[in-house]
């Protein structure tokens, strides 16, 4: 199964380290792409709905044809370490892949919402370099909870 993480925006400073340890991680148990476009213009003065649809428009040309659509807002379903590397797995048995879409500073068109199943990282709002690092960490955790390997402590 190959998954891929189309985010807008690009990782730099003190973040990025460490999100290239956990995408490295990630990689040792799932066929990962990432792919980064640019955000909109972002500031007091930026339109919300202007920014969101500009970013749709750069986003849409990345997606993947074939992968199911997992997009990452507040408001979506919750799913705890476990739930998610089963979910991960269900969908690596029946050869689906997956895409996993982080929106910008203010979040994804509605667009590319309605095509996509929400999933939150949490009811908190995060930077998309937060977002980002939360799920190649827990992409790695899947892979472990479901290789047996000791790196998941919790239930």
């Amino acid at each position: 199964m190959k998954i891929t993480l189309l985010a807008v925006g690009r990782v730099r400073g003190s973040m990025a380290e460490p999100l290239r340890v956990y995408e490295e991680r990630a990689g040792n148990y799932w066929k990962l792409n990432v792919v980064e476009v640019d955000a909109g213009a972002v500031g007091t003065k930026a339109d919300p709905r202007v920014v969101r649809a500009a970013e749709e428009e750069r986003l849409l040309p990345h997606l993947p044809p074939s992968s199911y659509l997992i997009a990452l807002t507040r408001t979506g379903q919750e799913m705890g370490s476990r739930a998610f590397a089963s979910y991960l797995q269900d969908h690596a048995l029946h050869a689906r892949d997956l895409c996993f879409v982080i929106g910008g500073a203010f979040g994804l068109g509605s667009g590319l919402l309605e095509r996509a199943r929400q999933l939150t990282l949490s009811a908190m709002t995060f930077p998309h370099e937060v977002a980002r690092l939360l799920l190649t960490e827990q992409l790695y955790r899947a892979g472990t909870i479901l290789r047996g390997e000791p790196y998941h402590k919790g239930p």
